[in-house]
Formats: C-alpha cells, structure tokens, sequence
C-alpha cells in the first residue's frame, strides 16, 4: 500500500520529462520528493534551481528539515539572489515550477495572500505570494498541487488574486498547465480555460471529488485511474530520497503534524550524521 503523499509525488514525478530545469521552494518537501524520484528514474539530466540558498544543482540531497539549508547550498553550482531569479533566470529558461495555492479557482487563477476578510484584517493570512505574479504572467510551465483537496481550496470566487489563471477578463499569462491533489489529477481544458479531471486516484469516486470542490470541473466518461506508485518508486521515495517521511508534512494537519515533525528532528540528526560520513 502507498500513502496519499507517495500518490501525490509519483504524479508530481510522472510530469517531469528528462533534461528539464525544474524550481522548488523553501517548504515544499512533496515536490521535491517528486522531482527527486523524477531525478532517479525517468530523468537523470535533471537540473534544478532551489529556493534553498538561491542555488543552481545539478546533483541532489535526501530530504530534511534542520539540515535542508547545508545540504542543498552544498550541491550548488551557482547562486543567484532572489530577484534576478524571478525577474531574469527563471523568465529566461522557463523551468517547470509546482505552486502550492491556498485558493484555486475553475480557471487556475490562485491566491496565496490571504482568506476571509479584507486585505487589511483578514481571517486566515497566507506565506504570502514569494514571486508568483512575477512568474506566472510569462510562466509557460506553471503546475499546481494540493496535499488536502476540500471545497475551501477549490472556490468558486478567490478572496485575492496573486496567480494568474485562464480567464480572459484576467489573464496576460498561459495558465496553469496541470495540477494534482491527493484525490485526483487536472488539466485546462484548451478551448474553456476551466479545470478538467484526468484521472482519479485509486479508491476515490467521482461523487465524492465533486463533493469537495467548490465549481463544476469538466470530465469525460469513462473517467481513468490514476497509476498507483510502483513497488520500486515507493521504495526510493521510502528509503533513499526521504526516509524521514517529511513529505507526509504536506498532507497532515494540526496535532498530527507537530507530533510528525517532532519525530522528524529527533532522528535528523543521527541520520544526516551518517549520509556527510558515506
């Protein structure tokens, strides 16, 4: 058996083609889980271009949390600060980016500022947009995931704008190319712009995924499966790209997730001990 965050990286992996430069943030363990297993399968000549230190790699580093920062900045064959990456590298060399919204509507336009009340006194305040509107008005390589698929993701209308989608009345950019949630895989429908199922992910049911979204997304019968992981990416996503499970962070919640990330940093450092030794 797999778990949803295993689910969730394969599709992650499976979008990524060989020789591609490929972004990832700061928090964002499930893409690079995904781009890693990518990395170790299907595609070798990955490049990627990490949040983590402003670095350029072509080689990788096993997922952590304390010990993020040194292992990925030690892989780097450049750096670059922040605004010549969102304005002039990454506009240059269009690598594939996975975004994370806290809104997502029907067309791919995304929010990451804030939820419920006003720009000034909001109910819920996001990380806040980190290069978004910089990148997705040019980006031809947007990809979208979500750990936990409910309706308060997937709204009809977005309480702010900070990534660019379909809609014509709103869109300078390309859209979102793709996106994954622990229930199913999504396109964009090319003459609509609107969200579009791809697959569903194995023991889940069409009621069920309309149920927990906030629009109507557009299907054809009969809908397929999503692949499920095979016994050889799970066993490279288990014990040599994460064996920590800090990619489960993504989809937990509340009191779960702090007792994970404690268990996390308790054997951190005993296990990156022994990866600098080797």
């Amino acid at each position: 058996m797999y778990t949803k965050d295993e689910i969730i990286a394969t599709c992650i992996s499976h979008q990524i083609p060989n020789g591609q430069l490929v972004a990832h943030g700061i928090a964002t363990p499930l893409v690079a889980a995904g781009y890693l297993l990518a990395r170790l399968t299907h595609a070798p000549d990955l490049a990627f271009i990490s949040a983590i230190g402003q670095s350029v790699c072509r080689d990788w580093a096993p997922l952590g949390v304390a010990t993020i920062e040194k292992l990925w900045i030690s892989q780097g064959l450049m750096s670059i600060n922040f605004v010549d990456a969102v304005c002039s590298f990454i506009p240059r060399f269009h690598p594939i980016e996975f975004f994370r919204p806290g809104q997502v509507d029907a067309t791919g336009n995304f929010n990451n500022v804030f939820i419920g009340g006003s720009y000034e006194r909001p109910r819920l305040r996001l990380p806040g947009v980190g290069g978004i509107p910089d990148i997705t008005p040019f980006g031809e390589n947007i990809f979208l995931y979500v750990p936990r698929h409910g309706r308060h993701t997937f709204v009809e209308k977005l309480d702010f704008t900070s990534g660019i989608g379909h809609d014509p009345t709103t869109r300078p950019g390309k859209g979102p190319t793709y996106l994954v949630s622990d229930l199913a895989q999504f396109d964009f429908a090319p003459e609509s712009g609107r969200m579009r199922l791809i697959s569903i992910h194995p023991g889940e049911s069409l009621g069920r995924l309309q149920a927990k979204t906030g629009f109507v997304f557009e299907y054809q019968e009969p809908v397929a499966e999503t692949d499920s992981p095979t016994p050889e990416e799970l066993r490279l996503l288990r014990e040599v790209i994460d064996p920590m499970g800090i990619r489960m962070l993504e989809t937990l919640s509340g009191r779960r997730r702090r007792q994970k990330l404690r268990d996390i940093l308790r054997e951190e450092s005993a296990f990156f001990a022994g990866f600098e030794d080797s």
